[in-house]
């Protein structure tokens, strides 16, 4: 089995030991065959990272191997996008990545390619898209809907009954107030919410909202 992780950045950094948990785990089941772990890079200036081979994507999509599977710790959603559509119409398939001290308590959906960083935690009936970031001592309550390419910044409180489109980025420490059964609070696709935000009624799709309580961000 190949595995490869795009990004050679510091988030890229922090995910390599979860992808190194994930095949230590194989290698100690009954798992058959090498097993290769990589930083994939679209122009890669080392060969090698925290003590990881680095390669290209060509060299990665050239790789021959019957079991090929990938993650991709980029933030930028659009770009993560872009690189997931390349490797599944290449035949390659995404692979989750969560930590092991990850708490995951009972009935969620969550979607492929996904990174669950340390500490994190998802409650109760959360329904989450594909390739969704959930960095370090971030967390998602009942009941909430996420969308695909989200992305959470260290230390986010989504709270229940939350809806959160594709491609939202929620900035480190934000908080986002409960929704109600029937009426969630709604973060609309591409919104942004800022660093230690305080969320308390809706996001328009595509809106920068700051600050405690949340409002839209103008430029002075």
């Amino acid at each position: 089995m190949v595995l490869g992780l795009f990004g050679a950045g510091g988030f890229a950094r922090e995910v390599m030991p979860i992808a190194r948990q994930f095949v230590s785990g194989l290698r100690s089941s009954d798992s058959e065959g090498q097993i290769e772990l990589f930083f994939v890079d679209t122009d890669p200036n080392l060969k090698e990272l925290n003590g990881c081979a680095v390669i290209s994507e060509k060299e990665f999509f050239d790789l021959d191997s019957p079991d090929k599977r990938f993650n991709i710790a980029v933030g930028d959603s659009r770009i993560r996008e872009q690189i997931a559509k390349k490797c599944i119409e290449n035949g390659i398939r995404p692979q989750s990545l969560q930590s092991e001290n990850v708490v995951l308590y009972d009935c969620n959906q969550i979607g492929d390619g996904a990174i669950i960083c340390a500490f994190s935690t998802i409650t109760s009936n959360a329904k989450i898209g594909d390739f969704f970031h959930s960095n370090i001592y971030s967390y998602v309550a009942h009941d909430c809907v996420i969308g695909d390419y989200v992305t959470f910044a260290p230390n986010v409180h989504c709270n229940g009954n939350v809806h959160i489109h594709s491609h939202a980025y929620i900035g480190t420490g934000a908080i986002i107030k409960q929704g109600a059964p029937g009426k969630p609070l709604t973060i609309g696709q591409g919104a942004i919410v800022g660093m230690g935000a305080v969320v308390t009624k809706d996001v328009a799709p595509y809106t920068t909202v700051v600050g405690n309580p949340a409002r839209i961000f103008e430029k002075r």
